[in-house]
């Protein structure tokens, strides 16, 4: 004997679910220095372009679509318009180029259901991210001396 779950039950508690995530993720950035909403940017990228590779694998072109759109946006919209173009120089103008190139390449790998499209972005922009983490690491631990 199988008992049907109670659907409007179901839902609700997922809406409360949901709820939750957006105020923790909220509260998360309302309190993260600059640093760290660099680095929550990156997180997010990183785990958007997972989320594009396991609905690619599985052929959900829907979740495929929304998780590279989010991958794209945090790169366009975060990263690549976070840039200081006339402060940061060269070292920004580089960013930013590499930032569009980043977003081609995600929308190519989308078209084409491409992982190695995928794999070229995260190589790119692993190296980025880590710098980022060195250098907050480096700053975390002057501010303690």
């Amino acid at each position: 004997m199988s008992i049907a779950p109670n659907t409007a039950h179901a839902q609700r508690a997922r809406h409360f679910v949901g709820a939750y995530h957006q105020v923790g993720v909220q509260t998360t950035v309302s309190e993260a220095s600059s640093h760290r909403l660099i680095a929550l940017l990156f997180e997010g990228f990183f785990a958007a372009v997972a989320r594009t590779r396991g609905a690619m694998r599985a052929g959900d072109v829907q979740a495929k679509g929304v998780a590279i759109g989010q991958a794209v946006r945090i790169v366009d919209e975060g990263l690549k318009a976070g840039l200081n173009l006339t402060a940061g120089g060269k070292l920004a103008v580089d960013l930013a180029d590499l930032y569009a190139y980043v977003c081609l390449r995600l929308t190519q790998a989308n078209l084409r259901n491409d992982e190695k499209g995928l794999d070229e972005c995260i190589g790119l922009m692993t190296p980025l991210r880590d710098a980022w983490t060195a250098i907050g690491n480096s700053a975390d631990a002057q501010a303690h001396f």
